[in-house]
């Protein structure tokens, strides 16, 4: 059975704890792009990560941009939110559809 993560700050990602989501909390990114390898590799289909740790390992979430499994979603935290996410939702949604259905421009 596939499991989900989050990864991120303490205090963004917490609560998804009280959800049954697995939590992986890091301040830097100095062991997350070893733990988003090592949960990839793992039965981890889904794996959201805050916007702010996302853009201290981006060579390794761009590991996963073309397979299937895990599937690397950007969430904002508690410090706000970046866009980053959207963007990535945005470019994502453009390819499989050839088009940008959701904001039409």
């Amino acid at each position: 059975m596939y499991k989900i993560a989050v990864m991120g700050e303490p205090d963004s990602i917490y609560g998804f704890a009280t959800l049954g989501l697995d939590t992986f909390p890091f301040d830097s990114a100095e062991n997350a792009g070893h733990m988003l390898r090592k949960l990839a590799d793992e039965e981890y289909a889904v794996i959201y990560i805050t916007e702010s740790l996302a853009s201290k390992i981006k060579n390794e979430i761009d590991r996963y941009r073309e397979s299937k499994l895990p599937a690397v979603i950007l969430i904002p935290g508690v410090s706000g939110n970046t866009g980053d996410g959207v963007r990535n939702v945005k470019k994502s949604v453009e390819q499989a559809v050839g088009s940008d259905i959701l904001f039409g421009a």
